[in-house]
């Protein structure tokens, strides 16, 4: 190989390898969070283990694609009674359903590191279609992906049994959310 080519397919590599770069989680900045009622009253929890898959260029967004996966038995309610049975077939059911999925569809920016994230939610075998805003900062090699929704608990039958009586425990989960990344290219 000549030097000239040697250099011509060094320059395509050095093309390639930020678009092909890796983006990675990290974990111990991010989070996973909800906030349900019972009786009326507010309950925070949040998951310890997730991971994240993303190929996310802020100025391509329609390109992107966006997965979770989330560890439903390391939820986290900072009560061990409540940990215990949240983990059991009416709620979680972790031995059938181990773990809760995202994997998006669509990605529309809004503009102003605003974006639109469409995509499916599965939970406990039932999966259904999401949206999902998202705010996206920079802060040196940082990206942070922050944002809420709302599911209805049912729609998954997290709470059956006993427990779909939504006058006990209400039916929509606020679900929030700070993932922060590296690898993701400027705004």
């Amino acid at each position: 190989m000549t030097v000239s080519k040697l250099i011509a397919a060094a320059a395509l590599v050095a093309a390639i390898l930020p678009a092909a770069a890796q983006q990675k989680l990290v974990p111990a900045q991010s989070e996973i969070a909800f906030t349900s009622k019972q009786m009326g009253v507010p309950v925070d929890g949040k998951f310890k283990k997730f991971d994240a898959q993303v190929a996310f260029d802020p100025k391509k967004p329609e390109t992107a694609k966006i997965g979770f996966t989330i560890d439903l038995a390391s939820v986290s309610l900072g009560a061990a009674e409540t940990e215990a049975e949240v983990v059991k077939p009416d709620w979680f059911n972790t031995k059938a359903f181990p773990q809760a999925t995202f994997q998006s569809g669509a990605v529309k920016g809004l503009g102003g590191g605003k974006f639109e994230v469409a995509g499916k939610l599965a939970i406990k075998g039932a999966t259904k279609d999401v949206v999902v805003p998202v705010q996206v900062t920079q802060a040196g090699p940082n990206t942070t992906a922050s944002g809420s929704f709302t599911i209805k608990r049912l729609d998954f039958k997290i709470g059956d049994g006993d427990w779909k009586d939504t006058s006990m425990v209400a039916n929509d989960v606020a679900v929030k959310f700070k993932l922060v990344l590296t690898g993701v290219a400027p705004l």
